[in-house]
Parts: C-alpha cells; sequence; structure tokens
C-alpha cells in the first residue's frame, strides 16, 4: 500500500467536495489534540458518514465494501490470521481464494496491517471496506472458540528448554570455576572495586612484551594505576571470561560479554570486551552507572534557552530526534533523559539498543543480538510492528537502519537514536551520505543535539587567575580587558589532577521551516550552520567558551574539546 495514499486521505475528500478546506484544518487541529483517526474525527463532528468516506475510498482508491453481517466465514480462513492482530488492527480475513486472503478492515490504508496480515498468513492481501462494528462483532463471533491451552503448552515447552539450557551453562561455569586460583580471584576483585571507587568509566588491561598495564579512564582521561608481570596475563584474562561468561579457549577472536557484581550494596554492570593483540589478548571494561542514566533532562546542564528549545523538540507528534558526539560524550544519558520525559501510561515506547544500558521501568527494551541475526535494522523492523509510538534506536550505523528509521517518523512514530558527526549541521550530510534522499532527511529530523563532556574544575582547590593575551585571543574577547579565569592545582579529592566530574556541552539544532528548506535544497554544511545559529543555535564551542568564562571549566578543555576558531 503506497505510503501517500495515508497523507493524501484529506485532500481526496476534499476535492470529493465532501468536505471543505476549511472543515478539513478543523478536523486535523481537533485529531492532534485527540489522537483520533481523521475519519472518525470527521463523523463524530458530523461533517461525513462513514459511507461517504467507504464510497471516496471505493472511487478513488479502488477499495471495495463489503458487508460481513449475516456472512459464514470458514473456520480455516480465520485461523489464517491472529486473534492479537484482528483486534490491534481492526480487522478480520472473510474469503480464501487460492493463496489470496480477502480482509474487511476499518483503516484500508494501514499498511503495517496489511504487512502483518501478509506475513502471519503467508498470503497475498486483498483488503476490503468494513465498518468498526461490523468487524468487531464478527471478531467477537468467530474469534471466541480459539483454543488457548494450545499456545500455553508451548510456552511451557519453551520454559523447560529454558531450564536445560540454564543448567548446561551452570555445569559448564562450574567446570570452569575449578582452574581459579585464590590470588587471581582477589586481584581481579580488588582491580574492579577499586576502579569503582575512582569513579572510573572504563578499565583497559593492555599486554605488552614484557609487563601488563593497567590503566583507568576517569573524566575522560586515561591514567595508568599499575603493571603486572606477563606471567599473570593468561590467569588474568581466563578469570575475567569466566565472570563474563565467554569462551575460555578461544584467543583467536574478539569477544564480547558482560559482568554483575555487587559494591557498597549497590548493582554494578559491565561491559566486557576481549581484543587480541600481538601481545596477547587485551581487555576493556566498562563501568557503567546506571545513575548517569536516571537522570531527568532538567539535570543535563542544559542553559534555559537550550532546555526550552530541547522542549520543544521532545514535543513534536513525529519525527526523528538525533544525539550525536564521539564515544563517551554522553548520548545515551542524553536519550534516556528524553524518554523518562515521553514515558506515559498512554505511551508505547519500545528501543532497541547494544546493550541495554539502563533498564526503564515500562518501556520495551530490546537487546541487539548480531550472533542471532537480531541487528539494529532487523530489530527496527520488527518493533514497528509492535504498535509502537516512540521508537529509540542506539545507534544508526548503517544506511538500512537510516532508511527503516526515516520510514517510522514519517508514518508518525516519534525515534530517537545517536549517530557519530562532528556537530549538528554535519548530522543532515551524513544522513544523505547514507542514501537517504534531502526532502526526506529535511520532512523527518525534527532536532538534532550534539555533545561533548568537558572535565569541571575541582571546587576544593580552584583558584583564580588572569588570563594571558594567548587565552584571550582563544576566547575571542578584547585583549585589552581584564579576564579573571579559574583552574584546579590539585588536591587529595581530585587525586591531584585539579578536576572532578564533567559537564555536558550542547549544540542544538532545532529544523525550523528555513532550515528545512536549506536540507531539501542540500545546502553545504556550512550554510546549514549560519542558518541554525540565526535561529539561535550556540555551537559547542561557543557553549565551552561560556563555561570557561563562568568559571567551570579551564582553558585546557575548550582547547581539547573544540579548539578550531569559529
Amino acid at each position: 500500500m503506497s505510503l501517500a495514499f495515508k497523507k493524501k486521505l484529506g485532500n481526496i475528500l476534499v476535492e470529493s467536495g465532501k468536505i471543505s478546506e476549511v472543515q478539513l484544518m478543523q478536523a486535523l487541529d481537533k485529531q492532534k489534540n485527540t489522537k483520533k483517526k481523521l475519519g472518525e474525527v470527521l463523523i463524530e463532528e458530523g461533517l461525513i458518514t462513514e459511507e461517504e468516506i467507504f464510497e471516496v475510498l471505493r472511487l478513488q482508491l479502488g477499495f471495495n465494501r463489503v458487508y460481513l453481517d449475516g456472512m459464514v466465514i470458514d473456520e480455516e480462513v480465520i485461523k489464517k490470521v491472529p486473534l492479537a492482530i484482528a483486534k490491534k488492527y481492526t480487522l478480520i480475513p472473510f474469503e480464501l481464494n487460492g493463496y489470496v486472503l480477502s480482509v474487511a478492515m476499518e483503516d484500508p490504508l494501514n499498511f503495517f496491517a496489511a504487512d502483518d496480515v501478509r506475513i502471519t498468513s503467508g498470503c497475498e492481501v486483498q483488503i476490503f471496506l468494513a465498518t468498526k462494528s461490523e468487524i468487531n462483532k464478527a471478531i467477537d463471533k468467530y474469534y471466541s472458540g480459539q483454543n488457548v491451552a494450545e499456545a500455553a503448552e508451548e510456552l511451557s515447552k519453551q520454559n523447560e528448554m529454558s531450564a536445560e539450557e540454564k543448567e548446561k551453562q551452570m555445569k559448564e561455569a562450574m567446570a570452569e570455576e575449578e582452574i581459579n586460583n585464590a590470588p587471581i580471584v582477589k586481584l581481579v576483585d580488588s582491580i574492579l572495586k577499586d576502579a569503582i571507587k575512582a569513579r572510573t568509566s572504563d578499565i583497559h588491561i593492555e599486554p605488552f612484551d614484557n609487563y601488563v598495564k593497567i590503566r583507568y579512564r576517569i573524566d575522560g582521561q586515561l591514567h595508568e594505576k599499575q603493571r603486572l608481570s606477563k606471567d599473570s596475563l593468561a590467569s588474568l584474562v581466563t578469570r575475567i571470561k569466566i565472570l563474563s561468561n565467554l569462551n575460555i579457549a578461544e584467543k583467536r577472536i574478539p569477544q564480547d560479554g558482560r559482568i554483575k557484581m555487587k559494591s557498597d550494596n549497590k548493582e554494578i554492570d559491565m561491559r566486557v570486551s576481549v581484543l587480541p593483540t600481538i601481545y596477547g589478548e587485551k581487555i576493556v571494561i566498562r563501568i557503567l552507572n546506571t545513575n548517569n542514566f536516571n537522570i531527568t533532562k532538567e539535570q543535563l546542564g542544559m542553559d534555559p534557552d537550550d532546555l526550552e528549545k530541547l522542549d520543544r523538540i521532545i514535543q513534536a507528534p513525529y519525527g526523528i530526534i538525533l544525539a550525536t558526539g564521539p564515544t563517551g560524550s554522553g548520548k545515551s544519558t542524553t536519550l534516556y533523559s528524553i524518554l523518562k520525559e515521553l514515558n506515559r501510561d498512554d505511551v508505547n515506547i519500545v528501543t532497541v539498543e547494544d546493550p541495554v544500558e539502563y533498564m526503564l521501568e515500562g518501556v520495551n527494551q530490546v537487546n541487539v543480538n548480531a550472533k542471532a541475526g537480531l541487528t539494529f535494522a532487523s530489530g527496527l523492523r520488527s518493533i514497528l510492528r509492535q504498535d509502537p509510538d516512540i521508537v529509540m534506536i542506539g545507534e544508526i550505523r548503517d544506511s538500512e537502519t537510516a532508511e527503516i528509521a526515516i520510514r517510522a517518523a514519517i508514518t508518525g512514530h516519534v525515534v530517537l537514536s545517536t549517530i557519530h558527526t562532528n556537530d549538528a549541521p554535519s548530522t543532515v550530510v551524513r544522513l544523505m551520505d547514507m542514501g537517504i534522499q534531502s526532502y526526506l532527511v529535511g520532512s523527518s529530523v525534527v532536532g538534532i543535539i550534539a555533545q561533548r563532556l568537558v572535565r569541571r574544575i575541582c571546587p576544593h582547590c580552584a583558584e583564580e587567575y588572569t588570563a594571558s593575551d594567548y587565552e584571550k585571543r582563544i576566547l575571542g574577547v578584547d585583549p585589552s580587558e581584564d579576564i579573571k579565569l579559574y583552574r584546579g592545582v590539585g588536591c587529595l579529592k581530585c587525586d591531584e589532577t585539579g578536576y572532578s566530574g564533567r559537564l555536558g556541552v550542547y549544540e542544538i539544532l532545532e529544523v525550523t521551516k528555513e532550515i528545512r528548506n536549506l536540507i531539501t535544497k542540500k545546502a553545504d554544511v556550512e550554510e546549514i550552520k549560519q542558518a541554525a545559529i540565526r535561529n539561535g543555535m550556540k555551537t559547542i564551542r561557543k557553549a565551552c567558551e561560556n563555561l570557561v568564562l563562568n568559571g567551570r571549566t579551564t582553558i585546557d578543555e575548550l582547547i581539547r574539546t573544540a579548539f578550531v576558531k569559529e
């Protein structure tokens, strides 16, 4: 079914003389508030009857009317479509001719419904028109006798298989534990607990010719903590593999796993990546701080103007909202805070992530499993059949995922995702490079959030000083002006680094009418950027400059984050 049909229904009714342009606009305004279908609104307002809509659809699009009352539907035909799908889309199959299944639908323009019927039945689908009341009456009549016991038996068998698999895994783990010795257990345990206490985001275990280097990433920077004998590498890797349920015998290919442990009565989740190098297997352990994800959008650290802009973006009824930035820049935290804001009882939110980093109550979350064939693209394709209102994709990595996301956005879904670009304007070009047409990018993207994390000056050892001429030039201020800046001199509280914690730096591009037109015309990045600045966008550099001038971070962090002068 063509997507154009859905978009042109109102115009078709106007062109047929059934309603006026003014009546259509009034109905569309009411539809936004009620979330009802356009046809339902028009009927409720007394502007048109259901039969008149059917007549227009028959004449304009070729759909035929069918009357279900008094019709006898064969049981084998009913079995072609599950009850869940029949109720979800208000439809019912009534006739099977060879491989063509005739289906009565309330909304014949719902191509998702037609696709689901086609997939579940294995038949080609011919769509007919029927009233909502007729279809619901037929559903109650023909689906009432379905055998639920069969589904229950299937579930029981699945649970038994899962139990057997769990038992097998447990036995294997117990056998593997026998190869462990107490010293290596204590060593790994101490490394993990020490890293957690030091506010570490990543632990790097790196083998070299004669030693093993242990480094912690704290506030975005790597710090060497200790060196171990090369002899300890094998036992160290084996122990970590056992904890993360990886294959201890496999040393030739990369592996990924997870560790869960308790520290100070808190559940800590860790991601483990094992990579073969010329000196042995290198391990990186990402420590997931769930507290980072359990924040509201007000706690992200945006200034009032950016927060207001973000509010407008997330209130859009449909479209794509993208967070962009390098690895570890807080993109997931931003998306989770938006999901918390949008999460309501009347909204169905489904995510596909790699992996799920934080469990959100009331949100359906799916883990990517490439080995099983569950990728971002295939996962997104499946969750669009789960009747979602809001979809979150962990990352748009390829053209296939981008295309499906665009399709979801233009069919009335709110789509959240991340993408890797340097700034907000270049994200537009990145989508086009993936093969997405410019007019689709312009019509689907509603907002782009580019972000970085900069280190916060330690409040315990911060000192004021007068900015040098060089620093004034970087900040773009009058050289003759007396500017006071701040820096951390180092203390025990910050481990002599001068920094404690990190701050978000944001660049929010709100896709206005002007920017949408530029995107459609395939304008270059600079042109889009300048238009966005005119519309109130602060660049990452400008946002970072403000943090420096306000004494919250240093000129060094500005140089590291956004050195290029605008």
